[in-house]
């Protein structure tokens, strides 16, 4: 965990501002959730802007580095997770704690009242954590989508994968559609991570553990069948002190043209902190 405290004061030090691309390593599928359906359309169609472009949510892609850390951190389990929802069938259950020093809580943000734990004693929360991490939304590189592609392609932009269920007595096939995005297609995405105190400088070690984990991972839906591969490509990361938004000082390149290998060395290296002045 870190070495935030109860006594630990925020201010505003700066924004390190990560920036990239995802790279489609196979399909990918994050669901609009239609009400209706289209005729001709496939079953469950891709999200996509006022423009009709697929589009990767910012709100997708956080909510997934949450959930790889909080496994990884082994935080998944009933005596550390609350219930969001209790609707019967729609049960939503996530990390949350009141301890200062817990990561996840820090970096995606936690608010005061009470809550309901999934086992043991609720929480009665006297104080909220600003989140520290805003993942916004990641626009498809049209130009990703290549002449080539898309004669091969069932719509402009996306492809339309055909699976069957088979009733494992009577054989019966029973189709449906699923609309992806291709491989090799490509997304920009922008993450903007704030230093609210020194103790914020080692949390992007922890964003560049959740961006790998999920590179052996998948994002969206039907990842167990083969969707939602990505891998982060071409990283640039820069700090922008309080001095940069306040008198107009000059913002400083941390890496460029990147890996998340070179990321997370960069952010675990022991004089990281130092660089963020």
């Amino acid at each position: 965990m870190s070495s935030h405290t109860a006594a630990t004061e925020l201010t505003f030090l700066g924004k390190l501002v990560l920036e990239g691309e995802i790279q489609c390593q196979t399909g990918l599928h994050i669901g609009a959730g239609k009400g209706s359906l289209e005729i001709g359309g496939a079953d469950n169609p891709v999200v996509k802007d006022a423009f009709g472009i697929p589009y990767i949510p910012g709100s997708s892609l956080r909510g997934r580095l949450r959930s790889l850390l909080e496994q990884t951190l082994g935080l998944a389990v009933p005596n550390e997770l609350v219930y969001l929802s209790k609707r019967k069938g729609q049960e939503v259950r996530i990390h949350h704690s009141d301890r200062a020093d817990d990561e996840v809580c820090i970096l995606f943000g936690r608010n005061p009242g009470r809550v309901e734990r999934v086992s043991g004693e609720a929480i009665e929360g006297a104080t909220a954590t600003p989140a520290r991490l805003t993942v916004y939304d990641a626009p498809l590189v049209v130009d990703s989508i290549t002449p080539q592609m898309r004669e091969n392609l069932d719509d402009e932009l996306t492809e339309v994968k055909s699976e069957n269920a088979v009733d494992r007595i009577t054989s019966q096939a029973n189709p449906r559609t699923l609309e992806r995005v291709p491989a090799a297609a490509r997304f920009r995405f922008r993450m903007v991570l704030d230093v609210l105190c020194a103790e914020d400088k080692p949390l992007l070690a922890r964003v560049a553990e959740g961006l790998r984990l999920l590179e052996d991972d998948a994002l969206g839906g039907g990842g167990s069948r083969g969707n939602g591969r990505v891998a982060f490509k071409n990283l640039t990361l820069t700090w922008r002190s309080k001095d940069y938004y306040a008198q107009g000082a000059n913002e400083d390149a941390l890496l460029s043209g990147g890996d998340l290998a070179g990321l997370q060395q960069l952010a675990s290296a022991a004089e990281f902190g130092d660089k963020l002045a």
